[in-house]
């Protein structure tokens, strides 16, 4: 379906608008994430000491999450994420400037922070430009983070290779970040834009007026989503952690190879979000996460009874694939649900998926000790099956009654 007649303008606008907050979003990170050893060392922190900094990180991303949800949806998503935007932008910097740990945390839980609360507004942003395109486009925001990190890395690591300080990168990417987020703030859809149209449909094809955006009662079903972007991001957090040790040390693969792991996960999961819209448009999201979820497990399942270097390779490019539209639809179905509370909605599901993220790495280093690491790396694979067994709770919810459910 065509974008809204007369409006075209305005919704190619509102779009790049968004896709540049994202792309910010992924820059931001993977530059940070590059220079974590230059930060380490110049400190000369421990790993210990550096695990304590970056635990901050994810405590001031979850405060921020779990804070914004109410603003955005009061306020509305624009207001709350272009002054966000430029915080991130501006927030980076101060890291390459600390003088020890205790510093150096501080700034990483205001980064996170504002990390986390940029996350919620934009992706409440992309579900109402979304809305008003009327099909599905959530996947194509997702796979311009991906995006936007790999480009951050590999900006953080040119940096390195020419020896320019930390401080200096993260100045240079810090003002190109409030550049994009200042662009975003003249093309971002108006407030009002739903209005133009008669009514707007959701990415599952269910009819709704945009002057009656919902009751501000109840969201069904909001805790179950964040099971489900829990399940998901375990798997991406196991690949970032575990791909490579696994190959290195359970399959006696040389470390240049075992690399490849995590960026066949990587590639696979950005070419997965950037065909998740057409998917989602022909599929609906039931039967994509469904497939999504089948497709990762038993591509990792497979590979995990090989036990062959090349095969854990292809092994972790499926996880990538069968996981790189299941978190836009999870999204996507939390912020429709109400639209009249979908900040709050948003920050419930996605702080629990993050929560998956970070908790991922750690169960599964845990469970190897007792079976392994080829058996705890089951783990993504049952919790991915999970995901498309019960994928049917991205149905439309029917009409919600005022009975509050914690959101």
């Amino acid at each position: 379906m065509k974008p809204i007649a007369g409006t075209d303008q305005v919704l190619i606008r509102a779009r790049v608008a968004t896709s540049l907050l994202f792309l910010l979003f992924g820059i931001t990170l993977g530059t940070w994430t590059a220079r974590i050893p230059a930060v380490k060392h110049g400190l000369s922190l421990s790993d210990g000491q550096l695990s304590l900094a970056l635990l901050a990180f994810a405590a001031g991303a979850i405060t921020g999450m779990q804070a914004i949800g109410r603003a955005v949806d009061r306020f509305g998503s624009r207001a709350i994420m272009v002054p966000v935007a430029i915080g991130e932008g501006l927030v980076l910097i101060p890291t390459a400037y600390v003088p020890g740990l205790i510093v150096l945390a501080t700034a990483l839980f205001v980064f996170g922070a504002v990390h986390g609360t940029l996350n919620i507004a934009m992706n409440a942003n992309a579900i109402e430009v979304q809305r008003a395109w009327r099909r599905p486009i959530m996947s194509s925001f997702h796979a311009i983070y991906s995006i936007g990190g790999f480009l951050g890395a590999a900006f953080g690591g040119l940096f390195a290779r020419a020896e320019v300080d930390s401080g200096t990168n993260f100045a240079v990417v810090g003002t190109a970040m409030v550049v994009l987020a200042v662009w975003s703030w003249w093309w971002a859809l108006p407030p009002d834009a739903a209005a133009l149209d008669e009514e707007a449909t959701d990415d599952a094809g269910a009819v709704r007026s945009p002057r009656t955006p919902g009751s501000r009662g109840a969201t069904p079903g909001v805790l179950f989503l964040g099971v489900l972007a829990f399940c998901a991001l375990v798997g991406e957090g196991a690949a970032a952690d575990w791909s490579a040790v696994y190959l290195r040390d359970s399959l006696r693969s040389t470390a240049g190879f075992a690399a490849a792991a995590y960026a066949a996960f990587s590639i696979m999961m950005m070419v997965g979000r950037l065909l998740g819209d057409r998917l989602a448009a022909k599929l609906g999201p039931v039967r994509l996460v469904r497939g999504c979820g089948v497709l990762a497990a038993v591509g990792l399942a497979v590979a995990l009874l090989v036990g062959h270097p090349a095969a854990g390779v292809a092994g972790f490019a499926f996880l990538g694939a069968g996981m790189s539209c299941i978190a836009p639809q999870v999204y996507t179905t939390a912020g429709n649900r109400n639209p009249a509370m979908a900040g709050r909605a948003l920050a419930r599901v996605v702080s629990i998926g993050y929560v998956g993220f970070l908790t991922g790495p750690i169960l599964i280093g845990s469970a190897s000790t007792v079976v392994g690491l080829p058996g705890a790396l089951a783990i993504p694979v049952m919790l991915s099956l999970f995901v498309a067994l019960t994928a049917s709770a991205l149905r439309p919810a029917p009409d919600h009654t005022s009975v509050e459910d914690g959101t």
